[in-house]
Formats: structure tokens, sequence, C-alpha cells
């Protein structure tokens, strides 16, 4: 560690991790800000989760070739491209107005939420794949050590993201549509200036990658991108669209108190993601998860929306109902998911992580894009009632496939791997 290599290579890390958190910033407070506006102006359900269509697709087709664009020419490259479309994306952003034919703000929206969608995945798949090639060779290979590293990147980009969402409803309510776009940009675009520095090698494959090489064929890669796909869809199906306007329609709620519950929700979702490796700790497993861990917690998570959807159904305070159940789904899903996001670099190869990342969060995407879709439809069809019955069968979907994961090879102990 006391050396000019692993340094440099701790500096790179920071930048690449400082630039994921002000996107992040940039990427919860655009969603809160496209949907509160666009629900004021009166669009449904269903037309909002189309305004997140291309946001949710193009992160799929973006995990898919980002990977393989990553390894053939850096990451450095890939980094830059994410920022720089954000940058573009909320510019496309402030010409557009209350005045426009509905189908019109739907279409150019959709365009800039393609790019958006574009830049999450680009900047998302950069910094993740970088813990692994800008880490020092200790900390890589080392599997507790490594866990830590993961969890604390993804726990705090996640907390972020919930600050995101409540400044998205500050900015909205402060200096309308426009104004909160163009501060958001410039803001953005000083953090771009920020990673001028990063190396053009960074996580670049010596040998160039086929563009075939960006499927995946590695069993268990397949296997957690399977059980990732579900996990979140069965998120996204009550979380983005339709837990936000029941907050509102249903329950009455302001624009700034929508965005600081969001806020609150996904901030604690965050820090538990972070502090998991120091959770298991505790409860006396010093080593990095396995493969029976992340289906203990996925089976745990699966009792969560039903327990909801039966205090709904019969009880009298939906609110406070409400809110005690979503507290401990998020919970328990901030630990599986800091589990899955440690498997992934522990399945795979340190020159091929780019594209193992890239797949693996190509399947996120699409699960976030099914529950995106699932969200708006089954609000406007049953309500949040029905979101969260979708989100049960989901998460009972990913404890099976979670049940054929391979250990990881740190996990050498038949009796490892426990909660």
């Amino acid at each position: 560690m006391n050396n000019p290599a692993a340094g440099s290579a701790l500096r790179h890390y920071a930048i690449v991790t400082a630039a994921y958190w002000g996107f992040t910033l940039t990427d919860g407070a655009l969603r809160m800000l496209v949907l509160l506006h666009f629900h004021g102006l009166g669009f449904n359900s269903l037309e909002i989760a189309f305004l997140f269509l291309f946001y949710e697709f193009f992160g799929i087709v973006t995990n898919l070739t980002g990977g393989w664009l990553g390894a053939r020419f850096g990451l450095r490259l890939t980094l830059w491209s994410g920022l720089l479309l954000q940058v573009l994306a909320l510019l496309m952003l402030l010409p557009v107005s209350g005045d426009w034919p509905r189908l019109l703000s739907i279409t150019y929206v959709m365009l800039a939420q393609a790019l958006s969608g574009i830049a999450k995945d680009l900047t998302k798949m950069s910094s993740k794949s970088a813990i692994r090639t800008v880490l020092p060779d200790d900390d890589a290979s080392d599997s507790s050590r490594l866990f830590r590293w993961v969890a604390i990147l993804t726990g705090s980009k996640n907390a972020l993201k919930g600050v995101g969402f409540f400044l998205g409803a500050v900015l909205l309510q402060l200096f309308g549509f426009g104004g909160a776009v163009a501060s958001m940009a410039a803001a953005l675009a000083l953090v771009f200036c920020g990673t001028l520095d990063l190396p053009r090698q960074l996580g670049r494959m010596k040998r160039k990658p086929p563009f075939t090489a960006m499927w995946s064929t590695s069993s268990a890669i397949n296997r957690i991108s399977a059980a990732r796909f579900f996990l979140f869809g069965a998120r996204d199906v009550w979380f983005v669209v339709a837990l936000p306007v029941f907050l509102e329609t249903d329950l009455g709620w302001t624009y700034s108190e929508v965005g600081a519950f969001l806020a609150l929700w996904v901030i604690g979702y965050g820090l538990v993601q972070s502090a998991t490796p120091s959770l298991r700790r505790l409860w006396g497993d010093g080593l990095a998860p396995g493969a029976r861990a992340s289906l203990f917690w996925t089976r745990l998570l699966s009792c969560i929306p039903l327990f909801i959807v039966i205090g709904l159904v019969v009880g009298r305070h939906s609110g406070p109902t409400l809110m005690l159940g979503l507290g401990g789904f998020g919970l328990v899903l901030a630990i599986n998911s800091s589990i899955h996001s440690y498997l992934v670099l522990a399945y795979s190869d340190h020159e091929t992580v780019s594209l193992d990342v890239g797949f693996y969060y190509m399947a996120n995407a699409a699960g976030r894009l099914l529950g995106t879709l699932l969200s708006g439809l089954l609000f406007l069809w049953g309500g949040l009632i029905s979101c969260l019955i979708a989100s049960f069968a989901m998460v009972v979907t990913s404890s099976l496939i979670s049940r054929v994961l391979p250990e990881p090879r740190h996990r050498s102990d038949p009796a490892a791997g426990t909660a």
C-alpha cells in the first residue's frame, strides 16, 4: 500500500468514485423532476411509465455493449461518454413546456431519457468495473476487502441517489423544471472536468475482445444475472411509478413530502448496503458472503410484500402499514443487493471484469424495464396492491434461481455461506 503505484491506483479510484457520486445526484434528481412535473401536468401513471421506457431499454443495450467498449477502449472513455451524454440529456429538457401537445411531450422526453439511460449505465459500469482494476493487488485478491470496497461504492451511490430524489423535488419547487435541469447540467459539466486526469489504459484488456464476447459464457454470471433481473423488477414494480403517485393521490402528500420520503428510503437503503460487511461481522461471519447468503435474504424478502398487502387489505391505517413494510423491504433488499454486487465480481476474472459486469447490469436494467412498465400498468389496473403482488411473484422467482448459484472460490468451507 505504501508505494507510488498503489497511491496512484487509489487516487484514480477516488476520482472515479467522486464522478459516480456527482452523476448519481443528477440521475436521482432528474427522475424525481420528470415524475413530479409531468404528474402535475395531468399525466396518468401509465403515461409517466412510458417517459422512463427508453431510459430503461437503452440501459439494457448500453450495459451489454458498454462492457465490451470498456474492455476494448478503456473505462476512461466510457466514463467520459456517460458524463457528457447526461449533460446533453439535461440540456435537451430545457425547452420542454406544459403547452406542448401530450404526444410530442411524451416522445421528446422519452428521447432525452434514452440519452440519460445510456449515460447512467455507461457511468455505472465504468465505476463498478474500475474497483477491480484500480485497487491494489492485495485488496483485489482479498475477498473480504473487495466485499467492503464494493459495499462502500454501491451503498454510497444509492444514498446519494436518495439525496438526488429530495434535491429534484426541492429544485422543482424553487426554480421550476427548466431552472432545475439547467443548474444540474452546469454542475455535472464541472464533475466531468475533474476526470480528465484518469489514465487512458484504465480497464482496457491487453487482448482486444471480439464483439461476441459481450455475451457471457459463464454459468455463474448467467445465474446471478437472472436472479438480479427478477430482484430489481420486484423493487421497481412498486417503486418507480406506483408508490409516488399513491402517496400524492391517495395519501394527499405534497411534492416535497413525496420527494423527502423516497429520498430517505433510498438513503437508508444505501447506508445499509455500505454497512453490510460490518453487519455480517456482528452476527459472526467475517468472510465475504456466498451463494447461500443470497438465497437466505431473497427468501426473507419474499415475505414482505405479502405482509404489506395483508396490512393494506385488512387494516385501517394504510400509511403506517406501508411505511413499516417498505422500510423492511428496503433493509432486506439492501443486504441482498450488496451481496449480489460482490458475487458478480467474485465470479469474474480480472481480465474480463468489464464484460461480466456489463452483462450483469444488462440483466439489472432489463428487470427495471419490466418493473417500470408493470408499475404504471398494474397501478392503473389494480392500484398499489396489484404492484405488490407482482413484486412477491418476482422475488419468489429470484429465490428459485438463487438456489442454483455456485459458491465463489473463497468459500471453500462447505458449511460457509450462511446468512
